[in-house]
Order: structure tokens, then C-alpha cells, then sequence
């Protein structure tokens, strides 16, 4: 279903895909509930997210795409997680995904883009698979856990390990792979996020990339003078998720504003919206939601001026994974201190804060913005020691 969008000639290229994410947000909002009972992506909001053109933001405009900002990403994906996180989750994935691609050779990027002018690519980089080189490519064996957007793919990029334990990225068409249903998670349950899986499944070299050439966007860089294509791996991953915390504890906030003004106490017959406590609390949630987004923002604008640059050196990596978990934190405390101050009521399943609170928590706990391990690391960088965690 195409979705309408009304447009100026003054409207900036940015201007027109947040509001047809800001459009379709209502919609997401009203099918949180059974996305998350479905466990997979609603296929009606699929399909009108790419017919909104939002899934070829980054790609270059050599394949079709947009080739847009940054902050254009941010905006889209806190438009879309405020109305529901799972979704959020996914389309923050398959936008970004599509510039990852880029990071292999010229006769993969011409498979992935050869139909239409994205792809709908999980990308998982733990090492879990094994390969062994043969005439021509590869045979690769493995499951990959956390495949978020599997449910949906045409290409899947798994990393893996050959006999040497050098570690590739490989790209396998959707064909190649089989799904092992095991997402029965209590938040960010709409994700879908099962496990992939392939058999002696051939790679020709081309559909190949090693994981100095992978986290650095060398062949990206060869082809691309837009420096966006090729920024360090971490901190480009870094952007494409935190939207999705930071538009979470929005649409928390306001559907805790929407509690407020419209709930009353059991036992004290008297409405929230004329409580004082209730005005703090509500203050507090509203604030907390603005402190989150400018965090992110502030985040984006770090990891921009590092890539016009072309250096974000091993310490300021280490700072934006310590800020990106800060936020992480942040939102969780805020959702946490909502749903203990919105009553035993709006614990039931129709209630959406309760949603908020178990996806947060969920994300809270993922490794790329894990509390505990991202200050530890900052605090090991402010006194000259190496890094001990992989993913920086």
C-alpha cells in the first residue's frame, strides 16, 4: 500500500522522509500489541515502510537510493521506535544494514541492489560459523544467533571463521538459509530475531569480505567518495541503534502523559492529571525523554565530525560506546521509574507502558551498549590500559 505523503518543493530531502515516518507512526503504534503477540515485523507496516522509500536512505544514488544524513536515520528511527520498539529495532537494521553492505566487493553490491534499490540484509558479526576455502569461494556451516530482520531478508550476512581462524563476513542469499524459530523473548518480542542457519552452503569469493576490510569500509572507501559509506564499524552501529532507545522512553513518555491525564486512583477516586505528585512524575518523564534525545543527538554529531574527518581513533570509540551505554542506562531507569508510577492497572497486556518497560530492559542488556563492560572500558582508556572487550 503506497503511502500518501503531502509535500512543498521547499521541503528538504531530510524533511520528507521523517514525515512519512512520522505518517506511518499512528499506525505502528496501534499494531504494537499483536506485532509483539506475532513475534515477526507486521508485513502491512513492511511494505508501507518501503513504499515510504525509507529502506534506501544510505544507499548510494549510483544503485537508486537516497544517499541521506545521518540525522535524517535518527529522526526516522525515533519516529518509528516511539510508536513501537520491535519495529523500530528492524527498520533502524535494515536501513543501516544497506550501508554496511557496501563494505563488500562491487559484484556482491550489484547482486544485493540488481531488483530494487535496497535490500532487506540481517547482519550478524560474531564469529560463529565455519568456513573452508575451496575452488572459487567458500563452503560455510553454523548457526548465528540474534539475526534480527530474518523473518524478512532476501540476503543474510553471517561472520565465520576458516581453518585459520581469520574471521570473514559472508553473504548469503535468503534461499541458502534456514530459520530456526527460537524468539520467545518478553521484550522486543516483534523483532523475530531467530537464529540463522546454513548447510555447506557455497560463497563465491565475491560474496566474501574480512573483518579488517569489514570494520574499516576499505572497499567502500575505494568506491565511494561519501565518507558515511565507509565510517568505522562500531561507531556507525553505534548510530543506527541508539534512536531506537532514545524514541523508545519518547513514546513512554507520552503514553505515561496519556495515563495521567485519563487515570484514576482506585482507592483515592481522585485523577492523576490533578495530583501533584503525579505533575512531578510527569515532568520528570518529559524531561528524561528531551535528555535522551539531545544525548543521541550529541552522539551523531561526534561520529559525523570523526568520519569528515576520516579518524575516530580507539579512544574516542571507547567514549561514544561509554556515552551510547550512559543512554542505554538512562532510558531504562526513566521507562522503569514510569511503570512503578502508572499503577498495578496499566501492567495489563493492552497497556502500553508495560511494553516500553520489558522491551527497554531487554535492550538495556544488548552488547553493544552493555553498562557495566562500556564504563569499565573508559575507565581502562582514561588510565592509558588496553581494551578488554572485543567490540569497541
Amino acid at each position: 500500500m503506497a503511502v500518501a505523503i503531502t509535500t512543498t518543493k521547499c521541503l528538504t530531502l531530510h524533511d520528507e522522509l521523517v514525515g512519512r515516518a512520522r505518517e506511518l507512526a499512528p499506525k505502528i503504534a496501534r499494531k504494537a500489541r499483536a506485532i509483539e503477540e506475532r513475534r515477526t515485523p507486521d508485513p502491512e507496516i513492511l511494505q508501507d515502510l518501503i513504499d515510504a522509500e525509507l529502506m534506501q536512505l544510505f544507499v548510494p544514488r549510483r544503485w537508486g537510493g537516497h544517499e541521506a544524513s545521518l540525522h535524517t536515520h535518527r529522526e526516522v528511527v525515533e519516529a518509528i521506535s516511539a510508536a513501537c520498539m520491535s519495529t523500530g529495532w528492524i527498520a533502524a537494521f535494515y536501513i543501516g544494514h544497506n550501508c554496511l553492505a557496501l563494505r563488500f566487493p562491487e559484484a556482491a553490491q550489484e547482486e544485493f541492489f540488481c531488483d530494487r534499490p535496497f535490500g532487506l540484509i540481517p547482519i550478524t558479526n560474531a564469529p560463529t560459523l565455519s568456513a573452508t576455502r575451496v575452488d572459487g569461494g567458500w563452503i560455510v556451516s553454523g548457526k548465528s544467533a540474534w539475526s534480527s530482520g530474518i523473518m524478512d531478508a532476501d540476503w543474510v550476512c553471517l561472520a565465520g571463521k576458516d581453518d585459520t581462524s581469520a574471521v570473514y563476513t559472508f553473504a548469503f542469499p535468503i534461499e541458502d538459509v534456514e530459520i530456526d524459530d527460537v524468539w520467545h523473548y518478553a521484550g522486543m518480542s516483534g523483532t523475530g530475531s531467530n537464529t540463522a542457519v546454513v548447510s555447506e552452503a557455497f560463497v563465491p569469493e565475491h560474496r566474501a569480505v574480512s573483518a579488517p576490510d569489514f570494520a574499516t569500509g576499505r572497499l567502500a572507501a575505494e568506491l565511494y567518495d561519501n565518507p558515511l559509506l565507509s565510517a568505522p564499524l562500531m561507531s556507525f552501529i553505534l548510530c543506527e541503534v541508539m534512536p531506537v532507545y532514545s524514541g523508545g522512553l519518547r513514546g513512554a513518555a507520552d503514553a505515561f502523559e496519556t495515563i495521567v491525564r485519563n487515570r484514576t486512583a482506585a482507592y483515592a477516586k481522585s485523577p492523576m492529571s490533578e495530583n501533584p505528585r503525579s505533575h512531578i512524575q510527569l515532568g520528570e518523564a518529559l524531561v528524561n525523554a528531551s535528555v535522551a534525545e539531545r544525548l543521541v543527538r550529541d552522539l551523531y554529531a561526534q561520529v559525523e565530525q570523526g568520519i569528515e574527518q576520516r579518524s575516530i581513533g580507539i579512544s574516542e570509540r571507547v567514549a561514544l560506546k561509554a556515552q551510547s551505554a550512559f543512554i542505554a542506562e538512562h532510558c531504562r531507569q526513566a521507562v522503569n521509574e514510569m511503570a512503578h508510577c502508572a499503577g498495578s492497572s496499566n501492567f495489563h497486556l493492552d497497556s502500553p507502558i508495560q511494553r516500553y518497560f520489558r522491551d527497554i530492559n531487554t535492550l538495556a542488556t544488548h552488547v553493544f551498549c552493555e553498562w557495566d563492560s562500556s564504563r569499565e572500558l573508559l575507565g581502562r582508556d582514561r588510565l592509558g590500559l588496553e581494551p578488554n572487550h572485543p567490540i569497541v
